[in-house]
């Protein structure tokens, strides 16, 4: 299974490709755990309405959620030596700062809408983190833990 979750802040402002079919492409910051002061940087591309919407509402600096897969290319320099791509492809953007207490303004005058929408799908729940201790599940949709009993468990 090709699948890639990352959580991380956009390194720059937004390139978009305008044609058929937008094209939006970024770089992800993205801590490690367990090493301060170190990060991976991971580009990411988003297609249509994907792109389209976070391009309209984050910038340099907005922390995202970025769901999709990995896919590699390679192409051909202008001097004949052969460059290898590693790209995530972004199914779903989520924006993970609540509105209105984020530093990075939108790209748009219009405020964000509440629901979630991604290429192929809305989600009517907000992603949005309330900013409350304790809460953090809650920004991923998991407002009520699962109702489990011990007969459920296979141990």
């Amino acid at each position: 299974m090709n699948s890639v979750n990352l959580i991380g802040r956009w390194v720059r402002e937004h390139e978009v490709i305008y044609g058929n079919t937008t094209v939006v492409k970024n770089t992800l910051a993205v801590d490690h755990p367990y090493k301060k002061d170190d990060a991976s940087f991971i580009r990411v591309v988003m297609f249509s309405k994907t792109g389209e919407l976070a391009n309209q509402y984050t910038t340099k600096g907005s922390q995202v959620a970025v769901i999709g897969h990995i896919q590699t290319g390679s192409y051909e320099k202008s001097d004949g030596s052969k460059v290898y791509t590693t790209d995530v492809i972004a199914s779903s953007i989520k924006f993970l700062e609540p509105r209105g207490n984020s530093s990075v303004q939108p790209n748009s005058s219009q405020q964000a809408p509440q629901p979630t929408k991604t290429h192929g799908q809305t989600n009517t729940q907000s992603n949005y983190q309330t900013g409350q201790g304790g809460q953090a599940g809650q920004q991923y949709g998991y407002d009520v833990p699962p109702d489990v009993t011990d007969d459920d468990l296979p141990f």
